[in-house]
């Protein structure tokens, strides 16, 4: 899964902050003898950065970036394609089955784990049918808070009953064995084994390439235990050293010498040829010397880091929109492309809420007096106040948890069940409904959500737009890794933050409220109803169809109805790329695309 902060700007005095220096990049050993100039990525991070590189503990976006520079899944997306596709990345070719039940997989041979101390020599060994096994096995080991067994519940043949078994034996005082059979789990020989599954799962392709399956050395987790976290040993085209990381300030990658080879995408878009993102096919990767991070945590210093020329691309702050598009026409304007800059719009599958902690005695539960309560605070949130105030009026306003794009979205955005309109006075019946007239009697409401960007402001508003009913709120603006604990924690009332989703398919939403999934896995709502619980059930196996669409629907509008979160909304994010930054294709589906990043400098010159 993915959580983000990601939001518009705070102004900033931009000398509070410690860029790096981009004067001399250094040099590279010349094949022919000489020396060149390193090839040195620099890219933003809009956040104070990840908090952890342990695949299976992070649960931001900014985590999942992280993790992409140096450790790697099984499968990934096609870079270039649209709509989506997958293909190999540590396998030889794409799993096959027969029955959609056991699946063949076939590692590359010769993949190396990055040198580290933790193997003998400090030479990295190579990648095994075993790696694969024991990554997906600390999933289920508590000593990992099962921060991420929401992924793999339920889906692989004796995986459930070997967590419940551990479980037991590490309650009891034993260790967690790591060597137990599971049925699911069949080595063929070092580089070939099954996946059995308990029923087909229409998921279990688009899984594979997320971050959390990602393949790490026994040896580097026992090695370094809780520091493995900011220690990272993977396969990937990167590496990091630890001393690399500066918290809340930076991070850098250096190019693996050994990476296995990897090529550039021979497949693209029609559209993608007139950006030149063709003329590296088959070339092989990456291509740069080094990656420079720099973390922002309010936004205005990047938009200026990157009109110094400092940054190779940005986001779009929304509050620079402005500066740099067209509102009408979203064209970019004439200053910035004279210069070279080109634009890309990425529609994000988005799903931005501010929500209730179900499980709370205040808000929570499914009482008709408890939902009232959650309905007037929706019906008192005016979200097209927020999309004109922070962000431009671009934002897509639907309803619902299933974003623009997918199936399961309403037509034009507008379900059967809907509170995207504020009513006041719609709000204010609710509100006696719940036994609050006028928020007689209703507690100060603890309300937590990120100190990142404007989000302050958005809380702001927020507030104000409450105060009209009687709904007092108390602001808990936190750093966002504080802000995922307290609701992993289960310990915040109310919250907001946005899900990015993991693959382009609306289950990975509709998993967001189901019941086994509650915090801290992904659902932090912490909705519990039997009935959605059974449909979910019903459409995992379930291939795209108009029946499986109307099951969607009505999960969706269930939900609706209870109210568990306000929403919703989803953005378009704005992307400029100065021109000396090549084959560069914004997305934020999937984050493995700086290995494919590289420079022309004297593209620096024109």
């Amino acid at each position: 899964m993915k959580l983000s902060a990601r939001s518009p700007l705070l102004a900033v005095v931009l000398c509070l902050l410690a860029p790096f220096s981009f004067a001399d990049p250094g040099t590279t050993a010349d094949p022919g003898g000489g020396s060149q100039k390193e090839k040195v990525l620099h890219l933003p991070m809009r956040s104070a950065g990840p908090g952890s590189l342990d695949p299976i503990l992070g649960s931001t976006v900014y985590d999942t970036r992280s993790c992409n520079y140096v450790y790697e899944t099984l499968l990934q997306y096609k870079y270039l394609k649209r709509p989506y596709e997958l293909e190999p990345l540590l396998l030889e070719a794409m799993p096959t089955t027969e029955d959609g039940l056991t699946w063949n997989f076939e590692l590359k041979k010769g993949v190396l784990f990055h040198d580290d101390e933790c193997f003998p020599g400090g030479v990295g060994r190579e990648l095994v049918t075993d790696d694969v096994f024991y990554s997906w096995r600390r999933i289920v080991d508590p000593a990992y808070e099962l921060k991420s067994w929401w992924l793999l519940k339920e889906l692989i043949e004796g995986l459930d009953e070997y967590k419940e078994e551990q479980g037991k034996r590490v309650e009891a005082g034993g260790a967690f064995d790591y060597s137990a059979p599971i049925a699911g789990f069949k080595k063929v020989d070092d580089h070939r084994f099954q996946i059995v599954l308990r029923e087909p799962v229409y998921r279990f392709m688009w899984i594979l390439p997320m971050a959390k399956l990602s393949i790490v050395p026994r040896e580097a987790v026992e090695k370094y235990g809780t520091g493995f976290s900011r220690h990272p040993v993977g396969t990937g085209p990167f590496l990091m050293k630890e001393d690399d990381w500066v918290t809340n300030q930076s991070m850098v990658f250096t190019k693996n010498p050994k990476y296995h080879p990897d090529f550039y995408p021979t497949e693209w878009m029609p559209e993608d040829e007139e950006l030149g993102l063709h003329e590296a096919a088959g070339k092989r990767l990456p291509f740069v010397d080094r990656v420079e991070v720099t973390f922002f945590v309010q936004e205005n210093p990047m938009w200026l880091e990157f009109q110094a020329g400092k940054l190779d691309y940005t986001q779009v702050p929304a509050e620079n929109y402005l500066e740099a598009f067209h509102k009408r026409s979203q064209r970019l304007k004439k200053e910035f492309a004279e210069k070279g800059v080109v634009s890309h719009a990425v529609p994000l599958l988005d799903f931005i809420f501010r929500a209730f902690n179900m499980e709370d005695p205040l808000v929570g539960g499914f009482e008709p007096k408890q939902r009232a309560l959650r309905q007037a605070i929706a019906m008192a949130t005016d979200l097209y106040e927020f999309n004109s105030s922070f962000y431009n009026g671009i934002n897509v306003i639907y309803d619902g948890m299933i974003p623009p794009g997918m199936d399961g979205y309403p037509e034009d955005g507008k379900g059967p069940i809907t509170w995207a309109e504020a009513d006041l006075e719609r709000a204010r019946e609710l509100m006696v409904e719940a036994g609050y007239p006028n928020g007689e009697g209703l507690p100060v409401i603890d309300y937590y959500t990120s100190l990142s960007g404007n989000i302050p402001e958005q809380a702001e508003l927020f507030k104000r737009q409450l105060a009209q009913i009687g709904v007092q709120l108390n602001l808990r603006l936190q750093n966002f890794a504080q802000l995922i604990e307290a609701v992993d924690k289960k310990k915040a009332t109310m919250f907001s933050f946005s899900w990015s989703s993991d693959y382009p398919d609306a289950e990975n939403n509709l998993a967001l409220f189901y019941g086994p999934n509650e915090a801290p896995g992904s659902n932090h709502f912490n909705y519990k109803r039997a009935e959605y619980d059974r449909l979910y059930e019903q459409i995992l196996p379930m291939v795209p169809s108009p029946e499986r669409t109307k099951l969607l629907e009505k999960m969706r509008d269930m939900v609706m109805a209870d109210t568990p979160y306000i929403g919703s909304m989803a953005r378009t994010r704005f992307y400029v790329i100065n021109p000396w930054l090549k084959n560069y294709k914004p997305d934020e589906t999937f984050y493995n695309w700086v290995k494919y990043m590289d420079l022309d400098e004297s593209a620096r010159d024109l």
